[in-house]
């Protein structure tokens, strides 16, 4: 629809004889607007209402709320939002190529014209996170692992070849490729954004939303951009705005430069420990200052990237010149540099050092402060400084030892959720034994820096909760050697985070050419692998002739994809994991990727430490957490002297020098020619033709699910909820991984009972992730997490509940779903703080709601799942104020109904009554916008949008 334009904003952009359709900033004026002085990214979402006003949805008040905003206010106005496109990782983008389908067949149903269920902004898929470190330490495992990854996903892989040929404007980027976040700043972002509309070629910010909450790395370039929940990003593609509110913005100042031996991600630790003790869930945070223009791009890329671990929406880095260094460094061209210098210039997005915006809150750094770091052994906030290190593993393998369950508590006898804020247990290894077979175990690297112990074993007198007792391990080649706590078992350099920054990419490879002349060896307990973001990494380090070194210590190339930092990490060296189960030791990764919740690397892998690459490194050469980098010595030389960090350690002129003499442009112009063609495995996938797809009635990755099913044309009315009974009843930090189906299936799981009802062997069940596709193993395997307490059902752990259709007996909560639905019995959960915290799962939504569930009632709700229980039709109900299900006594084995739900039919009412047995109490209504009020209405946010296209 053409743009209202209420302040005669639309004007011309010529930029080199090119003449562009652009809606001015400096046209917003009025009493008490104030569009000079707003920050950066508000500025963007004024233009985007500009651009987009239409008088109903977005208003000339809508524009006026954000010109005139009150910094010190709390958010209260709704804006919608229209993101200029949408990204895609495989994982959650397959089921909303899924959806689309069915979109497709329901429209056709309602008589409707199935083309119109096309993406109306474009949408971009990299499929990045289906490949698994099976095989490492060996030159064959880049093309081994890729192999094995068609194998497991062809299904998979055919369906999204058929997406990419039977919808407009959406496109693949193979596997085998790159991680989408690292593809995204490198090749598909545009920051000025260009595009044909009615007629009119518009210049205008590159926005996106994403469905992977690590979107926020494109803050670095400039780009306003965030992740969502699949559904939402489903109405995106299909034209429908983000319904949000004014944030609160956080001015972040930095200053100074970086001292000699510390690197961008400890720089990125430091602010998320930073930020997350000031607290910014659902805030925006700008970067601003002269330290800005002092910060490489890659940097404030890792920094961005960052964003979900200190809880903010986006954490954004202004335009300015080293924007423009960047883009010309990653191969965009003339024209589009041009564009980018000036169009952000006219429109004042241009990055002044000297300005100060007005924020609702500021922080300042001085990066000259910044030490190096680690985060650990659980939360990517719990920063460490290196020196540390050793002191801090001690006291925290106490939790670790200990024979009472982890986990602590804010409230007698209640235990929390593993982890404060983001405890995403059980992404687990998707590699496991009991998922594929003994085949494809890994090659690993042989020998080490001669076999022994890892240093300095922690007993009862020096940190440990019991005495050491170190366990012997002979490996296949005949290769000895004795693990205990605190053994390196995974040193992965991993996550687009990292590599997407050639300081800390060459950093880490000079650091092992550097050892390896040293005569230094990783240990041989411990698995390494290198999966760089993109094949630019793999150019320089050849360029540079560093490959061979880290093939020396076993950092062979194992993919590109996100590998260990989603979990991703194939199974630890087997006689490892022998003895790391048989004597239950508190093994350790050090990954440089940005999450290390627990359970999430690895299955065998109790604690996890963050780190830069070149410390990746230096941990594999330790082969322990328990030792003293700066002091203790790494390993010896070829005569028998010891070898100590910083006589490895490159300085910061040997790295840029590397920089620029091995990275061109022409490595990216290169690598990014053809991206979206792939290699002869994807051009030969057989894939079907035609508007909707040919579903396989026996597939198992990829089914047509049933929220279309009956659907009327128009929405019934909302009604109160009767009779329902506690599905779970948890404590706080409950995740979306705790939620949302993740890892390996289990054999004797639901999910697994009925891919062999199905006629999968075990071998092949793949992961949860892998099969996001397919509803009815992703329903089987909601809440079913490993390390999953359910309060319902005391001393369990994993996805059990009671089912009080059964007299309380037992069960898995898939069981006991079904056993409610069949009796017609609505469902709740109850939980604690932070609800839905994590990733942008929209499994955790889509499952929480297909397993019967109605409401929800938590103490607190991290954004995005709050939003997605809303869109797939799930009621989010807050305890009152001070109240948790413990102070209102409630035991989860009631009978609850909720009343003054149908006042939603006309607005939306603050609170709701609810009877739980004896007990009464008004609970908060989280529904926040009128949008998402209509999204409910609906059922949902997808029935939504199909009704508004069918009358469209």
């Amino acid at each position: 629809m053409a743009s209202k334009d209420s302040f005669g904003s639309k004007a011309t952009l010529d930029v080199d004889g090119k003449s562009y359709e652009i809606f001015r900033l400096d046209k917003v004026v009025g009493e008490g607007l104030d569009v000079d002085s707003l920050p950066y990214s508000l500025k963007i979402l004024l233009e985007n209402l500009l651009r987009t006003e239409d008088g109903s949805n977005i208003t000339e008040d809508s524009i006026k709320a954000v010109a005139g905003w009150d910094a010190d206010a709390e958010p209260d106005t709704e804006i919608q939002f229209t993101p200029a496109r949408v990204i895609m990782q495989d994982f959650t983008g397959v089921p909303c190529v899924v959806d689309l389908a069915t979109m497709r067949e329901a429209m056709e149903e309602l008589g409707g014209d199935a083309s119109r269920i096309n993406p109306l902004a474009p949408a971009e898929m990299v499929i990045d996170h289906s490949v698994i470190a099976d095989v490492f330490g060996t030159p064959e495992a880049f093309e081994r692992n890729v192999e094995i990854e068609y194998e497991r996903n062809n299904e998979r892989y055919q369906f999204l070849r058929w997406g990419q040929g039977a919808f407009d404007d959406f496109k693949v980027v193979p596997p085998g490729t790159g991680i989408v976040h690292q593809v995204n700043i490198e090749h598909l972002a545009r920051v000025v954004f260009e595009r044909e509309v009615d007629g009119e070629l518009q210049a205008y910010p590159d926005t996106c939303v994403g469905t992977d909450s690590h979107t926020t790395m494109v803050n670095g370039i400039g780009v306003v951009g965030w992740g969502v929940g699949g559904i939402e990003a489903e109405a995106a593609m299909l034209g429908q705005p983000v319904s949000m509110l004014i944030p609160r913005v956080v001015g972040f100042k930095l200053s100074g430069e970086l001292p000699e031996g510390s690197t961008a991600t400890d720089l990125v630790l430091t602010i998320t420990e930073m930020l997350r003790k000031h607290g910014v869930v659902g805030k925006f945070v700008e970067f601003y200052g002269e330290g800005v223009s002092a910060l490489p791009l890659a940097n404030r890329a890792t920094i961005g990237n960052m964003s979900p671990e200190f809880g903010s929406t986006i954490a954004v880095f202004p335009i300015d010149e080293e924007t423009v260094k960047y883009l010309q460094l990653t191969g965009r061209s003339e024209e589009q540099l041009k564009l980018v210098e000036a169009y952000a210039k006219e429109q004042g997005l241009w990055h002044d050092p000297s300005a100060e915006p007005r924020y609702s809150e500021r922080l300042e750094l001085d990066l000259g402060e910044v030490v190096p770091s680690l985060a650990g052994p659980k939360r990517p906030q719990d920063r460490v400084e290196v020196t540390e290190a050793k002191a801090s593993f001690r006291e925290a393998l106490k939790d670790y030892v200990d024979a009472e369950p982890q986990g602590g508590s804010d409230k007698a006898g209640v235990p929390a959720q593993e982890t404060p804020d983001a405890a995403q247990a059980s992404k687990v290894d998707e590699a496991s034994d009991e998922s594929f077979p003994s085949s494809d175990a890994p090659a690993h690297s042989e020998g080490g820096n001669g076999a022994g112990t890892p240093h300095g074993h922690p007993g009862a007198d020096d940190g440990g909760d019991r005495a050491s007792s170190p366990t012997a391990v002979r490996l296949e080649d005949g290769t000895e050697f004795e693990i205990d706590h605190g053994a390196v078992v995974i040193a992965a350099i991993t996550s687009c985070t990292n590599t997407s920054n050639p300081s800390v990419m060459i950093g880490a490879a000079l650091l092992a050419k550097k050892a390896v002349e040293k005569g230094l060896t990783s240990k041989p307990w411990v698995k390494t692998t290198l999966a760089p973001g993109s094949k630019v990494v793999s150019d320089y380090y050849e360029k540079a002739e560093l490959t061979p070194y880290l093939d020396k210590l076993g950092f062979n190339l194992v993919g590109y994809g996100c590998t260990t930092c989603i979990g991703n990490s194939g199974p630890l060296i087997p006689e490892v994991s022998q003895a790391v189960n048989d004597a239950d030791l508190a093994v350790v990764s050090v990954l440089s990727g940005n999450r290390n919740f627990e359970g999430r690397i690895n299955p065998d892998v109790k604690m996890n430490y963050l780190a830069s690459p070149p410390l990746v490194v230096a941990y594999a050469l330790a082969g322990s957490m328990d030792v003293d980098l700066f002091n203790d010595p790494l390993g010896q030389d070829q005569d028998g002297n010891d070898v100590f960090l910083k006589d490895i350690w490159p300085s910061p002129r040997e790295v840029q020098s590397t920089i620029d003499e091995c990275i061109t442009s022409e490595m990216f112009t290169d690598d990014y020619a053809d991206v979206f063609a792939g290699d002869e495995r994807w051009r030969s996938l057989e894939t079907p033709d035609g508007d909707t797809f040919a579903w396989a009635e026996d597939s198992t990755y990829v089914r047509r699910p049933p929220y279309f099913d009956g659907m009327p044309e128009e929405p019934e009315a909302v009604e109160d909820i009767e009779g329902a009974r506690v599905l779970l009843k948890l404590g706080d930090s409950v995740t979306t991984d705790h939620i949302s189906p993740a890892g390996a299936i289990k054999k004797d799981s639901p999910a697994g009972k009925y891919l062999g009802e199905h006629g999968v062997e075990q071998r092949d069940f793949n992961s949860y992730g892998s099969r996001r596709g397919n509803h009815e193993v992703m329903i089987r395997g909601t809440f079913a997490n490993i390390r999953l307490r359910n309060q319902l059902a005391p001393g369990t752990e994993g996805g059990v509940t009671k089912d009080f259709t059964k007299d309380g007996e037992v069960t898995t909560v898939y069981d006991a779903a079904q056993s409610y639905a069949e009796a017609g019995i609505p469902l709740v959960v109850l939980a604690g703080k932070e609800y839905g915290s994590g990733s942008s799962r929209d499994w955790a939504a889509k499952g929480t709601a297909l397993l019967g569930v109605k409401a929800v009632i938590a103490e607190s709700y991290e954004r995005i799942h709050r939003s997605n229980l809303i869109g797939m039709g799930v009621l989010p109900l807050q305890f009152p104020e001070g109240e948790t299900a413990e102070s209102l006594g409630l035991t989860g084995e009631e009978e609850f109904s909720f009343t003054g739900v149908t006042e939603l039919n006309d607005g939306i009412p603050s609170t709701v009554k609810v009877k739980a047995g004896d007990t009464e109490f008004d609970a908060k209504v989280r529904i926040d916008t009128p949008g998402e009020a209509e999204y409910y209405r609906h059922g949902g946010i997808m029935q939504y949008v199909l009704r508004s296209l069918l009358k469209g």
